[in-house]
């Protein structure tokens, strides 16, 4: 249960990150970095959250299950 609310939390810093990224593109018009440092952010967590989520794989503490019927 832990292991899917930290996955959860992730996700939502991740469009955090990206919906910042959007306002200071619009808000500055191209004359700060700001919006490069919030993408970098999510680039950051996205692939953090991958490389926790294949962790997690193999250890066992993430076993994967079928998502269809039969």
């Amino acid at each position: 249960m832990l292991t899917k609310i930290i996955v959860v939390l992730f996700l939502f810093m991740i469009i955090g990150s990206l919906g910042s990224g959007l306002y200071y593109l619009v808000k500055d018009k191209g004359s700060s970095d700001r919006t490069v440092r919030a993408l970098t952010v999510r680039i950051s967590l996205s692939v953090l959250l991958f490389i926790l989520l294949m962790l997690g794989y193999a250890t066992g503490v993430l076993q994967p299950h079928g998502v269809y019927p039969g």
